[in-house]
């Protein structure tokens, strides 16, 4: 057997797994198991090496490299950070003096939430959509929790469907009836929490989206008239209980002056006007908008997508309507006299 363990051949093997396997320092006890620690930028962050006293000394590393000097380690092993900025990030360890790890964390920086900025939009009767954006940006995962109430306090709170990702917020049937109702949103991360509030009229942000589908034809045999269709817009209810009231424009191409009518709802699949007095052999720009006929206080949509039309413009002259006489001439030669 020693003379086995002499063996050029078992020393080459014993030399290999020395290498390849893993030092000391890497064995991990039961308590190392990584974590991860929240601290807020800008100010003193203390990591502990392991959740009991340790009295011995140690050392930590960052990404392993040896912490800058100017951090300070504490007579219990812990690491104090001081004034941190987003480079302080990253995985951390503390080693005893012979190498051996005695636990490892990794450190997330950022603030805790601030006030958010919220809109909300309310397209129809039965639908409100709220957004809100960060006035303090956090550099962390975030969770929100939404409330939607009206201003009675019998009221029970609506259920607001929340999409984390892109901070927006859906009610479906709101009460209407009711004159002002708060919306609220808390933040929180793993720093601290904070709510913010928007008290809102339904009736006031009332504002439909733009009509769709504008489409224009000339009038045949009239070269200054139009004809003008358009649907509600889609996320409109096709109930008579909701009528539109229309805002139709239009003018020459590049002209600056518009000319205006105002026009209720039909109540057909489609909505039509004729336009009487549109300019003859120029292309005529059109574009409409919807409010809510009902309620007074609520918005004007923004325009459709302005439409381009020609009226009908029959014979062009100079092509089929002009008549060509034909031309006759006669040339005399008169004697030269000398």
């Amino acid at each position: 057997m020693p003379g086995l363990l002499s063996s050029p051949v078992c020393l080459t093997v014993i030399w290999f797994l020395s290498w390849s396997l893993p030092p000391s320092r890497a064995q991990i006890w039961s308590d190392e198991v990584s974590d991860v620690q929240f601290g807020r930028l800008e100010s003193n962050v203390t990591l502990a090496c392991g959740k009991s006293q340790i009295s011995v000394p140690v050392v930590w590393r960052h990404n392993h490299s040896s912490v800058s000097s100017w951090h300070q380690v504490t007579f219990n092993g812990s690491l104090v950070l001081f004034l941190v900025d987003q480079s302080a990030q990253g995985n951390y360890s503390c080693y005893d003096d012979s190498g051996l790890l005695l636990h490892s964390v990794i450190l997330r920086l950022g603030y805790p939430p601030g006030l958010l900025s919220i809109s909300c939009r309310v397209p129809n009767h039965t639908f409100v959509r709220c957004t809100w954006k960060d006035s303090v940006k956090t550099f962390l995962p975030a969770k929100y929790n939404t409330s939607f109430r009206g201003k009675e306090e019998k009221e029970p709170t609506k259920v607001c469907i929340v999409d984390s990702t892109n901070r927006r917020c859906v009610v479906e049937d709101p009460a209407f009836w009711q004159t002002i109702h708060t919306f609220g949103v808390t933040e929180t991360n793993a720093l601290g929490s904070q709510t913010s509030y928007r008290r809102i009229r339904l009736n006031e942000l009332l504002k439909p989206d733009p009509p769709r589908s504008v489409f224009i034809e000339e009038v045949e045999g009239n070269p200054s008239k139009l004809w003008v269709t358009w649907k509600n817009p889609s996320s409109w209810p096709e109930d008579p209980l909701f009528p539109l009231r229309f805002h139709i424009r239009y003018r020459p191409q590049g002209s600056m002056h518009w000319s205006e009518v105002i026009q209720k709802q039909m109540m057909t699949e489609e909505n039509s006007i004729e336009i009487p007095d549109a300019t003859p052999h120029h292309s005529n720009q059109v574009q409409v908008r919807a409010r809510d006929d009902v309620s007074p206080e609520s918005q004007w949509s923004e325009w459709s997508a302005p439409s381009f039309r020609t009226p009908w413009r029959g014979n062009k002259p100079g092509v089929c309507c002009m008549n060509v006489m034909p031309v006759v001439i006669t040339f005399i030669q008169f004697p030269h006299y000398h």
